[in-house]
């Protein structure tokens, strides 16, 4: 399975062996990921799960969509080009080594 780690708000890194075709957004609420809020519960309504691409990420990650880029206008902790949505990122085998840093808020 690939590893997805987790960077939280206080450094603490977790790494997660997450399946193929979960995204980055259920794999943290499975797991308990402090951070990842998630209020629509993936429905790509409310950007509560923000995320950072951490540069040091070595996946091969799809481009986000409009209805996506939209939502990232809005984030409450300022949007930055590494900015995505976690429900938006669907782990793949070649997603392997993702590594994902949660911002300091969200909603």
């Amino acid at each position: 399975m690939p590893i997805v780690t987790y960077i939280l708000r206080d450094g603490e890194r977790r790494a997660i062996d997450v399946a193929a075709g979960t995204s980055v957004m259920e794999a943290a609420i499975h797991h308990n990921v402090r951070g990842i809020d998630a209020e629509c519960g993936g429905c790509l309504s409310c950007a509560t799960c923000h995320v950072y691409v951490d540069a040091s990420s070595t996946a091969d990650l799809p481009l986000p969509d409009e209805s996506e880029l939209e939502l990232l206008e809005g984030v409450a902790a300022g949007r930055r080009p590494e900015s995505r949505l976690s429900c938006q990122l669907v782990v793949m085998p070649a997603m392997h080594g993702l590594v994902v840093q949660i911002p300091p808020k969200q909603a």
